[in-house]
């Protein structure tokens, strides 16, 4: 078994995700590893007959000062039992922006929260998680949320 030094840890601050993170962090302290924690956000653009409506820069900007303090709360909001923690807050499809960071950060393994969707929920709503186990270069350990067993 290769040696585990970075653990990704994508989060949606959900509870699913915060499960995850605590199961990160207990393994990283373990393994001696760190871990990177990412939220990606993609900010909607719509299609209107006359054209494309983006969000104003102001707007787009607020939104990522929010996220980013969500993120560094998020990041301090468990014991870190002496792991190193980064953060990282990215713009673009989830998925796709996790699986990137994961090759960038030249993580060992991937860590994520699935809420255990089923049906219509899975049809409408998508899988982030399900998407990065397809699409990840490194292994990934989905983790289901408390109470989705």
């Amino acid at each position: 078994m290769p040696d585990i030094r970075r653990i990704v840890c994508a989060t949606d601050f959900s509870g699913a995700s915060k499960h995850a993170y605590e199961y990160a962090v207990d393994l990283a302290a373990k393994l001696g590893a760190a871990v990177s924690v990412i939220h990606a956000y993609q900010i909607p653009a719509y299609t209107l007959p006359d054209g494309m409506v983006e969000v104003p820069v102001e707007v787009e900007s607020s939104v990522r000062e929010r996220l980013n303090e969500q993120l560094q709360e998020f990041s301090r909001s468990i014991d870190t039992k002496g792991v190193s923690i980064d953060a990282h807050l990215l713009d673009g499809v989830p998925y796709v922006e996790i699986t990137h960071a994961a090759r960038e950060l030249k993580a060992d393994l991937v860590v994520i929260g699935t809420h255990g969707r089923t049906g219509l929920a899975h049809l409408l709503l998508g899988s982030v998680a399900e998407r990065v186990v397809r699409t990840c270069e490194a292994p990934v350990l989905t983790i289901r949320g408390p109470g989705n067993a």
